[in-house]
């Protein structure tokens, strides 16, 4: 392991805090802070080795990294290893609630968009779970032709991940070879983002983070609870991002919120997409390498990675989520700032820049993978995948998930598979499955205006959305599964299992 930076700042007080506290100075309020870096690590000899801890501080689970409570970013290549020794330390008995209770205080890695291996010690989130006390070893093993981009890896133990995964222990994971798709990037300097929901629930300070952020006083969906959760960037709340008036950057950021959605807006500015959920846009498409748009909506566990220009001198932007309407049975998922853009001061230019020696330029050719899916399209779908709820708990085709139950359906590897994705239910829900990414194309059976390739897809309520799923890699055989990523809802049923075949 190759240790590259820490993720510290200080409160104006002089208080030291690391990885996902927030800034409060004597009188309650956040203090504005430049954007954190988390620690970050890369492979040597192909290999990226790592140790992380499951631990529970201040009544928080979160995870432990080199004498610190933060999650590292993993920096990795194609043909790369992760080997990572995740030890539980959460104490043998939670006070904490759980979507299905007791809690037990167990818990596992899921390596999320990666295109590897779900049995184990790869991927393997069914029967890879380590109780306190116990230790998980992982060796992933990221393919030679794996595309470059944002991952990320979260914990996915059934029943408890929304409680852990809002509680923040979650870590980027960057692909590198990125600059093979959109040559200019390499001369751009880089910012990795990590937004995440933080429960406000039973803060002393809800009031003012909630005033810190902008949260308008009033729902936009018809919505009667409370704000329960602000957003945190990269740990702080309403950092500062130093960018120059007409400076380039390249931003890759991930909705770690278990739970929210973010409609992204950068005022007055535009984002120009060259990668979603880990796939350069060119990687499919190599004459549309880029689009241009003022705004995107991320469904929980999305990524957009795309270049973005400073404002003009003098003026005063920020980069906010929009309200977004999650239906009449949704959680309140209002409108809020996120971070403030701000020109670089005197004595900190360049201090956000990042380490030296990480930025390394992947010059092999670029792979393409262009395919022609409109048969696809054109025959009824291979399986189609119902979301249901009621005060029971949350259904796929009726069912609810088991650790024990057989797999819903079994594809074989080799294979692309049209499949549609229904939601019956008045609030909505984010589609994931594991392993393999898909082409998103339509919604209500009309084509979607710009088709993407996801690994995570937003399905309106009382709607549908139709999709090609890639089963080709043969790394995916085993079992793996699919699900709803408001991981509440994944908890308390919404997921089902998938064999890929030979």
């Amino acid at each position: 392991m190759e240790l590259l930076g820490a993720n510290q700042m200080k409160c104006a007080h002089g208080l030291l805090l690391i990885g996902a506290q927030i800034c409060l100075s004597a009188l309650g309020g956040a203090q504005a802070v430049p954007l954190p870096d988390p620690p970050q690590v890369r492979a040597k000899n192909h290999v990226v080795s790592l140790t992380l801890r499951a631990v529970n501080e201040n009544g928080r689970d979160t995870f432990a990294f080199d004498g610190a409570n933060v999650a590292p970013l993993i920096r990795a290549s194609p043909g790369d290893v992760l080997r990572i020794t995740y030890v539980n330390d959460l104490p043998p008995q939670s006070s904490q609630t759980c979507a299905v209770n007791p809690c037990m205080n167990m818990t596992n890695l899921h390596f999320h968009g990666l295109t590897v291996s779900p049995n184990a010690p790869q991927d393997d989130v069914i029967g890879m779970l380590a109780m306190p006390g116990q230790v998980l070893h992982y060796s992933v093993k990221i393919p030679r032709d794996h595309p470059p981009g944002l991952f990320w890896y979260h914990t996915h133990p059934h029943g408890e991940s929304h409680r852990q995964v809002l509680d923040g222990m979650s870590g980027a994971i960057v692909i590198g070879g990125m600059e093979r798709y959109a040559p200019q990037l390499g001369r751009l300097r880089e910012r990795v983002i990590v937004v995440r929901g933080r429960s406000i629930e039973n803060d002393p300070h809800a009031a003012d983070l909630r005033h810190q952020v902008e949260v308008p006083s009033e729902g936009c969906g018809g919505e009667a609870e409370a704000v329960e959760e602000v957003f945190t960037v990269n740990g702080a709340v309403r950092p500062r991002i130093e960018i120059a008036p007409k400076e380039q950057q390249f931003w890759r950021m991930v909705n770690a919120s278990p739970d929210r959605y973010l409609d992204l807006q950068l005022d007055g500015q535009t984002f120009e997409i060259v990668a979603l959920d880990g796939m350069p846009l060119a990687y499919h498409e190599p004459k549309g390498p880029a689009r241009t748009t003022d705004h995107l909506l991320l469904a929980p566990a999305g990524r957009l990675e795309a270049i973005v220009t400073g404002p003009p001198s003098g003026s005063h932007r920020a980069v906010r989520t929009l309200c977004v309407d999650t239906g009449p049975d949704g959680d309140p998922n209002p409108g809020m700032v996120l971070a403030d853009l701000v020109q670089p001061s005197s004595d900190r230019s360049g201090s956000n820049a990042p380490p030296k020696g990480m930025h390394t330029i992947d010059d092999r050719p670029p792979l393409y993978k262009p395919l022609d899916v409109e048969p696809l399209k054109k025959t009824a779908p291979d399986f189609t995948v119902t979301f249901t709820e009621d005060k029971n708990g949350f259904y796929i085709n009726g069912r609810k998930f088991a650790p024990d139950a057989s797999p819903m359906t079994s594809v074989r590897v080799g294979t692309y598979q049209h499949w549609r994705i229904v939601n019956e239910t008045a609030e909505l829900h984010p589609f994931h499955i594991h392993q393999v990414h898909f082409l998103a194309y339509a919604e209500n059976s009309v084509p979607l205006s710009h088709p993407a390739w996801l690994d995570t897809v937003n399905v309106p309520y009382r709607s549908s959305v139709d999709v090609i799923l890639d089963f080709t890699n043969p790394v995916i055989k085993g079992m793996s599964v699919f699900h709803c990523h408001l991981l509440n809802h994944e908890d308390k049923g919404m997921m089902a299992k998938i064999l890929f075949t030979k």
